[in-house]
């Protein structure tokens, strides 16, 4: 995809999902920002620990009780349906493989297959804009 493509990808999230209107943070409003950024120019990994970045500052501007809480936490603290909720902890899971790499040098999968991780981050990268887009819009106004 292009970075048109791209646009044409967020831009049609926010048709398809958003509905009122919402009011944000403004940190969540800067992530999402870089989030949407880096996903328009194809920087899949970017994007999708920006954009669970992003989840994980606006639950915690709604659901948060104390500072403390870790990103599994609130997406459990969160009345969110059942699904939505999974697809969180989906995300949270892939986001921690590639922020906590447990043994950096077994690297021989990812350089004999890199385009198997590349696939991988794109579909990724999708999912986490959606899913962003999902949790920023969960509880609109009209």
């Amino acid at each position: 995809m292009n970075e048109g493509e791209r646009w044409e990808i967020i831009n049609g999230l926010d048709e398809e999902l958003l509905k009122g209107g919402v009011i944000l943070s403004e940190w969540c409003t800067f992530i999402v920002r870089e989030a949407d950024l880096a996903f328009v120019k194809g920087a899949n990994l970017a994007s999708i620990l920006t954009a669970t970045a992003g989840i994980e500052t606006y639950l915690r501007s709604e659901y948060a009780q104390t500072q403390k809480e870790r990103f599994c936490d609130l997406i459990d603290m969160a009345r969110l349906d059942l699904q939505l909720t999974e697809t969180l902890h989906q995300l949270r899971k892939y986001r921690n493989k590639w922020v906590h790499v447990s043994d950096p040098w077994n690297d021989t999968e990812i350089l004999e297959h890199p385009e198997q991780y590349e696939q991988e981050l794109e579909e990724m990268a999708l999912l986490a804009a959606r899913t962003l887009r999902q949790i920023l819009y969960e509880n609109q106004w009209v």
